[in-house]
């Protein structure tokens, strides 16, 4: 069988740089894992040059002024920084801290987090149509089948490592794609992660109610047959049930508390929690038939918030009219892996690479078991509370779809322009014509060429990008100076996201910088400084996930008055979701007139 698309066949290590080598005892998917480099500490030169000039186009000059000054304070010989870095310096050398940031970016951003992973901290993928499953059983054992193909390969360890640059990088967090799942805390939630070769069964939700469905009988996996006459029978015995899964919609300290209230409520209720944990991925049988691209966003972003458990990392929906798609639990795991899993289950169902012609049902295939929960006064109130809350948060948030056919970044590379910075300056833009400026702009770098790197933050707004802005709400400018400001924001974005992706980034070396402060020591100027909260926080959340299987993915945003804008750049289409959709299009003609 040919690599799935995307995926680079095997490198033999002796084409990749000294230092890098291969360890066969490890399997082929983590062999590079010991070998990749740790993450860098930038110095205290390099970030503070790079802060100022980040912070430049979103300050007034007195403001400026009061950063620079606290930037020097920080910095200068025998000043807070100083110390603070050699402090990083040795956590980063430590054989105990594989990567200095690693827990403490899990924690902070991700584990501590109290509000609602859905809709602040989950994301989905809405998978392109399957015309030749219209029937939710089938597509529904189509899907399973193509995902558990990648499943064999995750947990034996053959799955082949992705490469950046031509260089491997981290495939760590795939260990936390199967049989995983958060737990909440009461002050942190928790990962918990079970051995796959106990539990080959999947979670099964229909009208709130939870099916455990063997994917394995006699060590034999089920046929595409078997499935869908499994999802039927699921489809045919489904009855109404509490939504349970509501509680996980919720707050994570009152979901912790409600799920204290849960095990009280009857000893049974313990192993069926353990049996949802431990599950190899779910698979949610919705009512709902989305048409629209709008549609099937919500149902895949949040649904109705029931028939769901959002701290599973692994999501996938299909609904009664037999469209799919997927969320994720961002927790351990970026974007990048699942959306890899499910590109490649999709693509080996569009490309008929999987056998799903089997017509053969084993006669001793089990019903699917129903995990049975048991609920009193209490348990009952906090589901309502839950679904309450959930509803009236939702009601807050706003979500459109746009697909623009005009190009893509086929047409975009024949202007000699990065087809992701193009669309981020195409992003920047539209925000200045709608508020009248530019604000902090976050864009997702990754970081996995070093040992459990996760991401960076690119910092959008630069001097370059406001000045080409500015330039294009001046009808009195010409053609030729739009053009040439464009291609200097172009550069200078180019160029912070490939030092990002090298881990000399602003973000993440401060936020260690902060973190290394000891209980009782002052909190140096440089982080009492507006400059420092203003420009992190981030207005406009954005990322780049590219699928031609896929037709609409996204997330929240991360303050209330911000915007979160996931956008897809395909080789003739175009698409982004939430966003400034008719906006967009708009001003995407025009560069593409100018930069003509």
């Amino acid at each position: 069988m040919a690599p799935p698309r995307g995926q680079q066949t095997r490198k033999s290590s002796s084409a990749l740089p000294e230092g890098y080598r291969e360890d066969t005892a490890k399997g082929p998917m983590l062999r590079f894992e010991d070998s990749l480099p740790r993450l860098p500490v930038p110095t205290l030169e390099e970030t503070s040059k790079r802060y100022l000039k980040s912070v430049h186009p979103l300050l007034n000059e007195a403001e400026f002024k009061n950063t620079r000054s606290a930037v020097d304070a920080f910095t200068k010989s025998g000043g807070p920084g100083e110390q603070l870095q050699k402090r990083l310096l040795a956590r980063r050398e430590d054989s105990k801290h594989r990567n200095w940031i690693y827990e403490w970016w899990n924690d902070a951003a991700y584990l501590s987090y109290r509000d609602p992973i859905v809709p602040y901290v989950s994301y989905f993928y809405s998978h392109r149509d399957d015309r030749r499953r219209r029937n939710p059983s089938k597509r529904a054992a189509a899907l399973v089948t193509g995902v558990l193909e990648f499943r064999k390969q995750v947990d034996n360890g053959t799955v082949e490592p992705e490469y950046m640059k031509r260089l491997p990088i981290s495939m760590e967090s795939y260990q936390w794609m199967f049989n995983s799942c958060r737990i909440p805390g009461k002050t942190t939630d928790f990962p918990v992660k079970y051995n796959w070769q106990d539990h080959q069964y999947i979670l099964v939700i229909r009208k709130n109610q939870f099916f455990k469905l063997p994917y394995s009988i006699g060590g034999q996996q089920l046929n595409a047959a078997e499935l869908e006459k499994q999802f039927s029978r699921i489809y045919k015995t489904a009855q109404r049930s509490p939504p349970i899964g509501a509680l996980t919609s919720q707050n994570r300290d009152i979901w912790h508390n409600a799920r204290e209230a849960l095990l009280s409520a009857h000893p049974a209720n313990a192993q069926a929690l353990e049996t949802i944990q431990a599950a190899s991925f779910t698979v949610c049988l919705d009512d709902a038939s989305p048409i629209t691209l709008e549609e099937r966003a919500h149902q895949y972003w949040h649904g109705d918030g029931q028939n769901r458990w959002f701290d599973k990392p692994l999501e996938f929906i299909v609904n009664e009219n037999g469209t799919s798609g997927f969320i994720g639990e961002h927790s351990m795991m970026d974007g990048t892996p699942t959306h890899r899993l499910n590109d490649y289950a999709n693509m080996m169902i569009f490309t008929n690479k999987l056998d799903l012609s089997a017509l053969s049902i084993r006669s001793d295939l089990a019903e699917p078991q129903p995990i049975k929960f048991h609920t009193n006064e209490t348990v009952l109130r906090e589901i309502h509370r839950a679904t309450s809350d959930f509803d009236a948060l939702i009601a807050q948030h706003d979500l459109r779809v746009q697909a623009y056919q005009g190009y893509g970044k086929g047409l975009i590379k024949r202007f000699k322009c990065s087809p992701d910075a193009y669309v981020q300056m195409v992003i920047q833009l539209a925000y200045h014509k709608m508020y009248g400026c530019n604000r902090p702009t976050y864009e997702s770098a990754a970081t996995r060429r070093f040992q459990q790197g996760r991401t960076e933050t690119c910092r959008s707004v630069s001097d370059e990008s406001v000045a080409w802005c500015d330039a294009m709400a001046d009808p009195e400018i010409p053609s030729e100076e739009c053009i040439k400001r464009f291609r200097g924001a172009l550069d200078a974005h180019v160029k912070y996201i490939s030092d990002a992706s090298d881990g000399k980034g602003v973000d993440r070396h401060l936020f260690g910088l902060k973190k290394c402060l000891k209980e009782g020591e002052e909190l140096p100027e440089l982080f009492k400084d507006r400059a420092y909260g203003y420009s992190g926080t981030w207005f406009l959340s954005t990322s780049q996930l590219s699928s031609e299987f896929f037709n609409g993915y996204g997330w929240s945003q991360v303050v209330d008055e911000g915007w979160g804008i996931a956008y897809m750049i395909n080789e003739n289409r175009y698409a982004t979701s939430p966003g400034f959709y008719c906006l967009l299009v708009r001003l995407f003609c025009r560069i593409r007139n100018r930069v003509r």
